[in-house]
C-alpha cells in the first residue's frame, strides 16, 4: 500500500532540475500527492508542491494498479533548491524536462501559484481571506486540488484541463441543487466552499437508495433542457453523437482487437441504431448525466448529500448513470439499488420501462466509457498517458462481456 517517491525539483524560473534522495509514502494512489508534500517537508526540510508525474513502475500486486516506484517533478523556493544544492544533499538530475502542448497549467513550474493567487483574490472579495497557506491535495492530469483555510471553515481550488472546463458552469447552473457550493468560477477552475461530513464509498443501502433519489430527481429537473445543457459546454452523449463516437473509436483502435471481440464490436456498433430506437421506445426521456455516478462522488451525511465531480456530466439517457454505481456494489446492495431505481423512474414517467431500457444500454454504457477514455488520452500529455493507457481496452473488453451476457426483452 505504499510508494517509494523520488522528487525530481525545480523553481518557478525552471532552475537545472537537481533529485533527492528517495523516501516512502503510506498511500498508493498517484495523483494524492498530500503524503508527498508532507514527507518532503518532514523528511528533507523543504516546502514542495507537486507538478506532475514524470515515472512511475506500477506494483503489479496492488488492485489499483499503483503504489511502487513513482517519480515527480515538484517545484520548491530558490532558497530551499539553493541550500539542498549547498549541503549535498540534492544531485544534478540526469533525465531531459521537455515541454507539450497538452500540459496542464498546474504542472508547469509557477502555474500552481497562478491559480492560488486567483483563489486568494476571490477569497478576499467573498469577504473570507485565507488565513495561512493552502495544502496541496491531488495533482493529475484530470485536476489539480488545494485546501486553503479560511475563518469560516476551508475552501478549495480544483483546476481541470480544457475538456472539464464546463464543470464550473454546471455546478452555478444548478444552483440549489446538492452539488458543491460555488464561491467563484473562471474558465478551468473552481473555487468550492467546504462539504462537511464523510466521502460516502462504504455507504449502507440506505443512503445508497437515498443518492439515487437524489439524483432521479435532480435528472427529471433537466428534461427538456437539452439544448441548455449543451451551451454550458457538457458532452453530448445522445444517441447520433454516441453512434459516431463509437465508429470513430472502432476504426482507430480495431485493427488492435482480437478478431472474435472485433466482431463483436462491430456488430454493436453497427446495430446502435436499431438498439438506440428500441431504447427510446422504453419511454425515458434524454437529459443531464453526470457520468460518473458512483459512492465516492457523493459526500455528507444521511440526510445532506453532495454530488461531486461534474467534469464528466453530458446530455444523453439518464441510465447511462446506472452501471458506474451497480459496478462498486455486491450483489445484495446492487439489486435493492437498481430496483428502487427503476421505481423512481417508473413515478416519474409512468409507462416507462427502464428495465427494459437498461438492459439494452448495459453494452453501450461500457462503450461511452471507453469513448471517455479515449478522451481523456487525447486530451493530455503523453508521460500523463499511464493513467489511463490500460481503461480504454478494459471499457471494451466490458462492453464484450455486456454484449454476451444482455438478452433484451
Amino acid at each position: 500500500m505504499t510508494r517509494r517517491v523520488t522528487l525530481v525539483l525545480t523553481t518557478a524560473s525552471s532552475t537545472p532540475p537537481v533529485v533527492i534522495e528517495p523516501f516512502v509514502v503510506a498511500t498508493p494512489w498517484w495523483p494524492d500527492v498530500e503524503p508527498v508534500v508532507e514527507a518532503a517537508s518532514n523528511r528533507h526540510g523543504i516546502e514542495v508542491t507537486v507538478l506532475r508525474l514524470l515515472d512511475a513502475t506500477p506494483d503489479e500486486q496492488h488492485p489499483s494498479g499503483m503504489a511502487g516506484v513513482v517519480t515527480y517533478l515538484s517545484e520548491t523556493a530558490p532558497e530551499s533548491y539553493a541550500e539542498l544544492v549547498r549541503i549535498g544533499r540534492a544531485a544534478p538530475w540526469p533525465g531531459r524536462l521537455d515541454d507539450h502542448p497538452s500540459r496542464a497549467s498546474w504542472a508547469r513550474p509557477g502555474g500552481p501559484a497562478r491559480h492560488l493567487a486567483w483563489a486568494d483574490r476571490q477569497l478576499a472579495a467573498c469577504g473570507r481571506p485565507s488565513t495561512g497557506p493552502a495544502q496541496q491535495v491531488k495533482s493529475w492530469n484530470l485536476s489539480g486540488l488545494w485546501r486553503i483555510p479560511t475563518g469560516a471553515g476551508p475552501a478549495w481550488l480544483k483546476t481541470v484541463p480544457a475538456f472539464f472546463a464546463h464543470e464550473g458552469r454546471v455546478i452555478a447552473a444548478l444552483g440549489d441543487a446538492p452539488v458543491p457550493p460555488l464561491l467563484a468560477v473562471d474558465d478551468g477552475r473552481v473555487l468550492l466552499d467546504d462539504v462537511p461530513g464523510e466521502d460516502q464509498w462504504t455507504a449502507p443501502v440506505a443512503v445508497l437508495l437515498e443518492m439515487v433519489q437524489l439524483l432521479v430527481t435532480l435528472q427529471v429537473r433537466w428534461i427538456g433542457r437539452t439544448e441548455e445543457l449543451l451551451a454550458l459546454g457538457v458532452a453530448d452523449f445522445r444517441p447520433p453523437a454516441l453512434a459516431a463516437a463509437a465508429a470513430s473509436l472502432l476504426d482507430r483502435i480495431g485493427p488492435s482487437v482480437d478478431t472474435r471481440p472485433r466482431a463483436v464490436l462491430s456488430g454493436l456498433v453497427e446495430g446502435l441504431d436499431r438498439r438506440f430506437s428500441d431504447v427510446e421506445s422504453c419511454g425515458l426521456p434524454g437529459t443531464l448525466v453526470h457520468g460518473d455516478f458512483h459512492p465516492g462522488n457523493l459526500r455528507g451525511r444521511a440526510g445532506a448529500l453532495v454530488l461531486l465531480d461534474w467534469g464528466d456530466c453530458g446530455v444523453g439517457h439518464p441510465l447511462l448513470d446506472l452501471g458506474a454505481m451497480l459496478d462498486r456494489l455486491d450483489t445484495t446492495q446492487a439489486d435493492a439499488v437498481r430496483d428502487a431505481w427503476f421505481e423512481q423512474w417508473k413515478t416519474e414517467v409512468p409507462g416507462c420501462d427502464p428495465a427494459r431500457a437498461a438492459d439494452l444500454l448495459a453494452p453501450v454504457s461500457r462503450l461511452r466509457n471507453a469513448i471517455v477514455f479515449q478522451s481523456f488520452l487525447d486530451g493530455i500529455e503523453p508521460s500523463e498517458h499511464r493513467y489511463h493507457e490500460g481503461d480504454v481496452g478494459r471499457a471494451l473488453a466490458e462492453t464484450v462481456e455486456a454484449v454476451d451476457r444482455s438478452s433484451p426483452r
